[in-house]
C-alpha cells in the first residue's frame, strides 16, 4: 500500500506542476520556489511530517522534502546550537543534495552544449 500511497502523492505533486505551468505564465523557477515554500511551511504545523508517514518516499523525492529539510535542520540546529544553530542547521540536512546537485550540474554542462 506504501508504494501506491508513493505513487498517488509524488504524482498528485508533479501533476500540480504542470497544472501550474500549463495555465499560468509562471515559469518553471517559480514553481520550483512556491514547491519549496509549501513544504516548508507544511513543515512548521507537522503535516509534512504525517505525509511522510502515508507517502514514505514518495514524499521525500519531489522538491516539496526540500523545504521540509530546510526547515527540520533549522529547528534542529537552534534546540541544539542556538540561533546560530538556525544557519548551520539548514546546511547539515540539505548540503549533501547541494553537493550533488552541484557536481552533477557541473558534469553534466562538459558533456552537453548549451542552447542559443
Amino acid at each position: 500500500m506504501i508504494y501506491l500511497n508513493a505513487f498517488i502523492f509524488a504524482g498528485l505533486v508533479c501533476a500540480l506542476g504542470q497544472i501550474i505551468l500549463d495555465t499560468t505564465k509562471l515559469t518553471p523557477g517559480h514553481i520550483t520556489v512556491i514547491f519549496v515554500v509549501v513544504g516548508a511551511f507544511l513543515d512548521i504545523f507537522n503535516i509534512y511530517d504525517r505525509l511522510v508517514l502515508w507517502a514514505g518516499g514518495g514524499a521525500l523525492v519531489p522538491i516539496t522534502s526540500f523545504g521540509h529539510n530546510l526547515i527540520h535542520g533549522a529547528i534542529h540546529g537552534y534546540n541544539t546550537e542556538g540561533v546560530l544553530g538556525l544557519f548551520s542547521g539548514t546546511l547539515d540536512l540539505t548540503a549533501a543534495g547541494i553537493s550533488a546537485a552541484i557536481i552533477f550540474a557541473f558534469f553534466l554542462s562538459l558533456v552537453f552544449e548549451p542552447k542559443d
